[in-house]
């Protein structure tokens, strides 16, 4: 397996197969994106009130969110990078509110694994350096987060 994933439900309303396809789709997208073999992260699943929390001390947004991504291969301004030994590739973290999916998986009209699906890949796409800052960069994206997902099999109801 591409990554090694430290997954942890905050929320404790996750089933475990819930959970493992996330897992899964999370090592098909590595395959896809040709992750270094040995890469890590981690995904949270947590409340509403838990992202609130990390959005507005990180991000300065004072609201939940449904997903946000900590990419540690980022370089910030002032920062070094460290060349040496071989250590494995830390990609970062992917936090996940529960509630935000259930309930945009209900307002698009899809399953709530469809949408628990899209928030994972599109949090790992912004570990690997995606991002739809602009125009050209979130249509490169979603069309990717797409590909992917429809690829997997969890595919939007009105794509079938």
């Amino acid at each position: 397996m591409r990554l090694s994933i430290d997954s942890h439900d905050e929320t404790n309303e996750l089933t475990d197969e819930q959970i493992k396809t996330v897992e899964e789709l999370l090592q098909f997208t590595a395959d896809v994106e040709e992750v270094t073999e040995g890469a890590e992260l981690s995904v949270t699943f947590v409340t509403n009130e838990r992202i609130q929390q990390v959005n507005k001390e990180y991000r300065d947004k004072d609201q939940p969110t449904d997903v946000i991504s900590f990419a540690l291969e980022e370089m910030g301004e002032g920062e070094i990078e460290i060349i040496g030994a071989v250590q494995p590739r830390i990609l970062g973290d992917i936090i996940i509110s529960i509630p935000r999916a259930r309930e945009q998986a209900e307002e698009y009209g899809h399953s709530f694994m469809r949408e628990l699906g899209f928030l994972s890949v599109h949090g790992l796409l912004h570990l690997l350096g995606y991002d739809h800052m602009t125009d050209s960069d979130e249509k490169v994206m979603f069309t990717k987060q797409k590909e992917i997902l429809n690829q997997y099999g969890l595919k939007r109801s009105e794509e079938f």
